[in-house]
């Protein structure tokens, strides 16, 4: 069974070295398309609450219901791999994914499209981390870091180009295409997983051993992990929306939020075959560097959110134009994440992510420098700056977690990893609109109060513009109160400007504090990532 269990032995007889490179790309382009459609729909909301007939409250559950589905069957995605094959689940999971996509597209009412698009979520889950786990089985010792490398490529690049290019389909096509795209996209996929991917030995001995005890799905344990993660989807996606606890909705899923996730890690904690193996976070370095994975999720969805909401309701950029300023910090990740990814076979991996936190601090802390009238250069190679930071972070955080865990634990370290990044982006999505929110109200209560009615520069302001609509033929008091109600505007566009710069100024400090915590990881020597522990 040790001779099983050893990682280079399957890669030596069932897929070669060479392959890697035929492999790579094929299975990165499958968590592309999955991760892409958490952010590709986020512009066609509008859109689509107008095609079918429905408010742009509403329209949002269609993003809401993904996410929540999404964060479900993620955690579990280890257990069902093992149990039913990698490969046989990676390519359900793509054609599922495809014929869900099929039917969002064609979907004629809200309703109907809400329900396809957690069906969407739901099979699409496993994608995320089996790609990353073939992948590593894919890839010879020395090239681990490649083979982060092409996974970080896909789940870091989707989310920054998703509103772009969902914002160019829907202007362009029609805001169906947004899913129908990804149809052809997996009919392509599927023949090439059939040829290309194989499934490790240790698998085979593993489904062989639950087979013989009887397999049997610990349906208390899914309950509490589907009830606990879906509630706290859903407070983190509508808590803003709802004014938080003072929802009733809101204090009830959070309630039911911690009571479930309380009990599923007590029961998955004393079982002897988990549907997630909680027993992996003992590991103190896997534990940081899912810590680590999950602040990396929260800046990086958090900053990917802020921009072009700031450029777009401040500045009157487009959508495509929004997406023109990020697009190439993502071509920069492009670039850097191979580069990195044979750093991290020569540098210790603690100083490549202190360095990763180094720039995206840094990069922070110039957008505090940002105002109503930045250009579009200094806002886009600023953007470049903080993507060069992420791309120094995936790939050493992925390498350095997976030193201890042996290969017939790969899954479900990957399903965890790649869970702590997912909530992560929840988490920072949730928390930097909220304190958006809260910090214009209260600049702006700050800065109405700096304009008192007996201001000599108020009365000046008025009068002066006051003039000038005299003279476009508004007269009298009307034209006061129009002057008033400008200046209320302009007051209304610096409070907004000051909550962003906050929001900037927090995603710095939080950046530059997670510094310490990465010396927490062990030093390994990067040769061990070839170990079973390298595997994922």
């Amino acid at each position: 069974m040790s001779s099983t269990l050893n990682p280079t032995t399957p890669r030596s007889i069932d897929q070669p070295a060479p392959g890697f490179w035929v492999i790579a790309p094929v299975v990165a382009i499958a968590a592309f398309m999955e991760v892409l459609d958490l952010s590709i729909a986020n512009v066609a909301l509008l859109h689509i609450a107008g095609s079918l007939s429905a408010s742009q409250d509403q329209a949002t559950w269609v993003l809401t219901a993904y996410t929540l589905t999404n964060a479900i069957i993620l955690p579990l995605s280890g257990w069902l791999a093992t149990t039913f094959g990698r490969k046989r689940y990676f390519m359900a999971s793509i054609g599922g994914f495809s014929l869900a996509s099929l039917l969002c597209g064609l979907a004629p009412s809200l309703g109907a499209l809400v329900v396809f698009r957690a069906i969407q979520g739901l099979v699409g889950g496993g994608l995320q981390p089996n790609a990353q786990a073939i992948l590593s089985d894919a890839s010879p010792p020395e090239k681990r870091g490649m083979a982060f490398a092409f996974y970080g490529m896909a789940v870091v690049l989707a989310p920054a180009i998703g509103p772009t290019l969902g914002g160019w389909i829907t202007y362009h096509m029609s805001w169906r295409w947004v899913f129908l795209i990804n149809v052809p996209v997996g009919i392509l996929l599927l023949p090439m997983i059939q040829s290309l991917v194989r499934d490790p030995p240790h698998f085979a001995a593993t489904r062989i051993a639950r087979k013989a005890r009887g397999l049997k799905l610990d349906y208390i344990g899914f309950s509490l992990i589907a009830i606990g993660l879906g509630s706290l989807q859903i407070v983190l996606d509508r808590g803003q929306q709802n004014d938080w606890f003072a929802s009733h909705l809101i204090l009830a899923m959070t309630s039911l939020a911690v009571v479930a996730l309380i009990g599923f890690v007590v029961w998955e904690w004393t079982r002897s075959d988990p549907i997630v193996d909680l027993h992996l976070l003992k590991d103190p370095t896997f534990a940081v560097a899912n810590l680590l994975m999950f602040m990396l999720g929260f800046v990086l969805l958090a900053t990917t959110v802020l921009l072009p909401l700031y450029v777009q309701s401040l500045m009157g950029y487009t959508p495509v134009e929004a997406g023109l300023m990020l697009s190439p910090g993502g071509v920069a990740i492009l670039f850097l994440m191979p580069v990195v990814g044979q750093l991290v076979s020569r540098i210790d991996a603690r100083w490549l992510i202190s360095a990763g936190f180094l720039v995206i601090g840094l990069a922070m802390f110039l957008m505090t420098g940002f105002d109503t009238e930045t250009g579009f250069q200094t806002l886009m190679w600023t953007r470049v700056f903080q993507a060069c930071g992420m791309a120094f972070l995936f790939i050493p955080i992925n390498t350095v977690a997976f030193t201890a865990i042996d290969a017939a634990k790969s899954s479900n370290a990957s399903a965890i990893i790649n869970m702590s990044r997912n909530i992560g982006g929840s988490f920072g999505i949730s928390i930097a609109v909220t304190l958006l929110a809260r910090a214009a109200q209260a600049h702006q209560d700050r800065l109405v109060g700096d304009v008192a009615a007996v201001s000599p520069a108020l009365r000046s302001y008025v009068a002066s513009v006051g003039r000038l609509l005299a003279r476009q033929g508004h007269r009298g008091v009307a034209a006061s109160h129009e002057a008033m109600g400008i200046l209320y505007g302009t007051v209304i566009k610096q409070a907004t400007m000051l909550a962003y710069i906050d929001d900037f100024w927090y995603l710095g400090v939080v950046s530059i504090a997670l510094i310490p915590t990465v010396f927490f990881l062990k030093r390994r020597k990067t040769a061990q990532t070839g170990a079973p522990g390298g595997m994922h």
